[in-house]
C-alpha cells in the first residue's frame, strides 16, 4: 500500500511517477522544480510495561480496533527518539510512567508501510489509568490475556515473545515481518 502525492509541496505542481536520475526506484518528482517526494514507512512505538508478573493492556477507545486491547503505542513524532516516543505513548494511553528495559520486538509490517517497534518496560510504582484514547486499562497476568480481543498481530507477537523468553529467564530482541494477514510471508 503506497501513499500517493498528487500535488509537490514546494510549488504545487502536480507531480509525476518516475525513476530520477541515480534512482533505482519510480517516486514521485515534480517536472517542475525537480524536487523527489519520497515515501518511508512510518513508526509506531510503544512499550510493554511490566508491574509484578502482569502486563499492562489498554481497551482502545479509537479506530482501527476501537474496544479491542493492545499494547500502549503510537506514531513517533519527527522531533523525539525511540525512547522518549515509548514513554510519551504509554503516558498518553495509560497515564503511566516507565522504565525502559530495552528493545523487546521489532515488527515489519510492509503491506501498510509500517514498522512496530516495542520496548520491554517496568511499570514506575504500580500507577495507570486510562488515557484519552483508552477506554480501559488493565494489568493482565498470562492466563487472562484476551487473546481474541488483541488489537494487532504486532501486539499478540510481542506479549508471545514475552511470556515465552520469561519462561526461559532470557530476554532476546526479535525482528518479525507480517503479510496482510498477520503471518510471516
Amino acid at each position: 500500500m503506497c501513499e500517493e502525492i498528487r500535488f509537490c509541496s514546494r510549488c504545487g505542481t502536480p507531480v509525476e511517477t518516475r525513476i530520477p536520475d541515480g534512482d533505482t526506484r519510480p517516486r514521485q518528482v515534480c517536472p517542475a522544480c525537480d524536487s523527489v517526494h519520497y515515501v518511508n514507512p512510518k513508526l509506531v512505538v510503544g512499550s510493554l510495561p511490566v508491574w509484578q508478573d502482569k502486563v499492562l493492556l489498554c481497551r482502545r477507545a479509537i479506530e482501527p480496533r476501537r474496544g479491542y486491547w493492545t499494547l500502549p503505542a503510537g506514531f513517533m513524532e519527527s522531533d523525539e527518539t525511540l525512547a522518549q516516543a515509548a514513554e510519551r505513548e504509554t503516558l498518553e494511553e495509560a497515564c503511566a510512567r516507565i522504565e525502559l528495559q530495552g528493545l523487546q520486538t521489532i515488527v515489519n509490517i510492509p503491506h501498510i508501510n509500517q514498522v512496530h517497534v516495542i520496548y520491554l518496560a517496568g511499570l514506575i510504582g504500580g500507577q495507570f489509568s486510562p488515557g484519552i484514547e483508552s477506554l480501559e486499562t488493565r494489568l493482565f497476568s498470562e492466563e487472562e490475556i484476551p487473546w481474541g480481543e488483541i488489537a494487532f498481530h504486532s501486539v499478540s507477537l510481542s506479549l508471545k515473545h514475552y511470556f515465552s523468553d520469561r519462561r526461559k529467564g532470557a530476554f532476546l530482541l526479535r525482528e518479525e515481518t507480517l503479510d496482510a494477514a498477520g503471518n510471516p510471508p
